[in-house]
């Protein structure tokens, strides 16, 4: 099984507790939204589920793929097929776009199978301009360092590429649609769009309902005071951006809150 289930997650960050309970199933071929106001622990989610060292597991377990990944380095996971695209993408002066890409490709193969040679170049590149085309991305991207001197677009259209080049089975998209105005955020969710399918289950965290308008989820979340304490389908994101978080905030356990 590829699903990611995340059972009771209590996550510490500098001795204080953010994630206060977290229960949360999301499988192949769904693709599920978490909202929730500023500070109420999305993206600590998102770090936790890929195994940042500066956020403490206190109790709880992730399992994906059969097993509790909750002691597994970051690019454990990553080699198991989970893959987070950054709210804030890093630049790495000096490191093309498609050598990090291929390194990445080849990291993940050496695994699979310890005697496997890397892909070669001919087919490494015909699979980027196949990416790079859905992207809508002028092929010469490929040649920059990686996001150094970017736009907010370029930086996430970069991570929807990773995505569609590694071809992880379970996505957690941080905020993607933060920093972009509506064309960027067109294409970058035509991007998304076109890889959604059986084979990938999609965690979209996000504060606004505009992306949620290019990518229909099959579940939206709630998330308040580091707990989901509302589900539902997508017309739930547009209660959301009608009535705020009020009325949640009423409805909650106030402990929760």
């Amino acid at each position: 099984m590829s699903d990611l289930e995340i059972r009771n997650l209590h996550v510490n960050v500098n001795n204080r507790e953010i994630l206060k309970g977290v229960n949360l199933i999301v499988r192949r071929g769904e693709v599920h939204a978490l909202m929730g106001p500023n500070g109420t622990g999305k993206s600590t989610l998102s770090y936790t589920l890929m195994g940042h060292p500066g956020y403490e597991v206190t109790e709880g377990e992730v399992w994906f793929k059969g097993q509790n990944i909750i002691e597994l380095e970051p690019d454990q996971r990553a080699h198991l097929g989970l893959f987070l695209a950054f709210q804030y993408p890093v630049v790495i002066p000096g490191v093309s776009l498609a050598n990090f890409l291929r390194t990445a490709i080849n990291s993940r193969r050496k695994v699979e199978n310890p005697d496997d040679k890397g892909i070669a170049i001919p087919e490494f590149r015909r699979l980027m301009k196949e990416k790079m085309d859905v992207l809508q991305m002028d092929h010469a991207f490929a040649g920059r360092y990686l996001n150094d001197g970017f736009s907010g677009g370029e930086k996430k259209r970069a991570e929807v590429l990773q995505m569609a080049v590694l071809k992880p089975e379970m996505a957690i998209m941080d905020e993607t649609d933060s920093g972009l105005d509506i064309d960027a955020l067109r294409i970058v969710s035509e991007g998304v769009n076109t890889l959604r399918g059986p084979d990938l289950g999609v965690l979209l965290i996000t504060h606004y309902h505009r992306m949620l308008n290019y990518i229909k989820p099959d579940y939206v979340h709630i998330m308040l005071g580091g707990r989901i304490v509302e589900t539902g389908g997508s017309e739930l994101a547009m209660h959301l951006e009608e009535q705020g978080y009020d009325w949640l905030r009423e409805k909650a356990d106030p402990l929760s809150i």
